[in-house]
């Protein structure tokens, strides 16, 4: 800080705010990075991928030949290699300049007036990033039925249409505020909507259009839209959806998928699969047991929509607390000790703790292993100060933006991992 004119006065530079911010902050954005959820919590994460990608040597197969009553012929391992390349994810905050210049003479008022816009931004990311974790990587948020847009009493306008989603959405998907594009198959409008309210029982949602002419009110809708995260469309990084494959891909991270690169996935609605499409102990049971024989491991971790952890809870005659730490190496850079409290199941490896979690389907249990899923983030994630300052001036406005993100990827080995789908809800 310096004196202003020889008087008494303090005056704090947009370098002193930098400082504070940083300080201040950082903290509290890992805390919340590391807290966001369970699987969150508990993945492994790294800060130092570098080059255009990353390759991760897979072994399919054993070493070496091996045989009874002479010397065997020896033969080698067959491995394969899986490749990540980094995404782009951000969160964008604005500050406003007049905020700023009202709280300069005390830090204290200033770490009050920004404190709640940066805790909410990193929380945006987080929530996103909880999102992503359990979908695709396609960016979907919801798919609009045309089949049912004529059933609306009231279409809307061409700027403030109205449109009814395919049954079947997840509620933590479709969200107020949030900004989305409109597309069908590979193709995405550069138009951009705001969703302003969301019924959830009926599937209705009011959408505003902030940029560009397309037309979704007044006339019907020739054929089913999918609505994207802003920008997200076949940009996300990859999520646990992939497991189930249920957009039929013959790769994941490059490797032709098969026996020594799937995950074990339990459909309950096919009779061939599952003797009823409810939730059972019996089917718990069972994919441990698969997915133990599968790898030599156990998960160590089920995750699961809120209809099937009441189910679990009511089917589960002993419910005691499990405690789940972040890892110890999350724990040094954040100086955050988070923990997360469940149910147990009883695997024949121990305990395994059972959290619920919003944006997973509400037919669906994850059986997983986080110790083989990895996400590899390129290094300076977090806030971006690459030009000596958090905050960058807004052209054509009074305030400021600090942008928080970076570039990651996420390594799912799948064969470690399965899939409860088609429960019955």
């Amino acid at each position: 800080m310096a004196q202003v004119d020889g008087s008494s006065a303090m005056k704090l530079t947009l370098q002193d705010v930098n400082a504070l911010f940083k300080i201040k902050y950082e903290k509290l954005s890992e805390n919340v990075y590391n807290s966001a959820n369970v699987l969150l919590g508990r993945v492994k994460k790294s800060y130092n991928f570098t080059g255009r990608k990353l390759q991760i040597s897979i072994p399919q197969t054993f070493a070496g030949g091996v045989g009874s009553g002479s010397l065997p012929k020896a033969n080698s391992a067959q491995y394969a290699a899986a490749e990540i390349e980094a995404k782009k994810v951000y969160a964008v905050v604005d500050i406003d300049r007049e905020t700023m210049k009202a709280s300069l003479s005390s830090e204290g008022a200033f770490v009050q007036a920004t404190k709640e816009v940066v805790k909410k931004g990193v929380e945006s990311f987080m929530r996103n990033m909880s999102r992503i974790l359990f979908s695709d990587g396609s960016g979907k948020l919801a798919t609009i039925d045309a089949s049912e847009s004529n059933l609306l009493s009231d279409r809307g306008t061409e700027e403030e249409p109205i449109v009814k989603l395919v049954a079947g959405f997840k509620e933590a998907d479709v969200e107020e505020r949030d900004l989305v594009n409109i597309g069908s198959g590979s193709t995405s409008s550069t138009s951009l909507f705001e969703i302003v309210t969301v019924d959830v029982s009926t599937g209705v949602v009011q959408l505003k259009r902030l940029v560009g002419s397309q037309n979704l009110g007044t006339a019907s809708i020739a054929a089913d839209l999918d609505i994207f995260m802003q920008g997200s469309q076949g940009n996300d990084p990859i999520g646990l959806k992939v497991l189930s494959n249920e957009a039929g891909e013959a790769k994941l991270h490059e490797v032709t998928r098969g026996r020594r690169w799937n995950a074990e996935v339990m459909d309950a609605s096919d009779v061939n699969q599952a003797a009823s499409p409810d939730f059972s102990t019996d089917k718990l049971n069972e994919m441990m047991l698969r997915i133990k024989k599968k790898c030599g491991k156990s998960p160590n971790l089920i995750i699961t929509s809120f209809k099937q952890y009441q189910k679990i809870l009511d089917s589960l005659e002993s419910q005691k607390q499990y405690n789940v730490n972040t890892r110890a190496g999350l724990k040094s850079k954040s100086g955050a000790d988070i923990s997360f409290s469940g149910i147990e199941f009883m695997s024949i490896d121990g305990a395994v703790g059972i959290f619920p979690e919003r944006f997973v389907e509400d037919d669906r249990i994850y059986l997983l292993n986080d110790n083989h899923i990895h996400i590899y983030h390129r290094p300076d994630f977090g806030w971006f100060d690459d030009d000596g300052t958090v905050f960058l001036r807004k052209a054509g406005a009074d305030e400021y933006e600090a942008r928080y993100g970076g570039y990651l990827e996420t390594y799912i080995n799948p064969c470690f991992h399965g899939v409860i789908k088609g429960l019955s809800v």
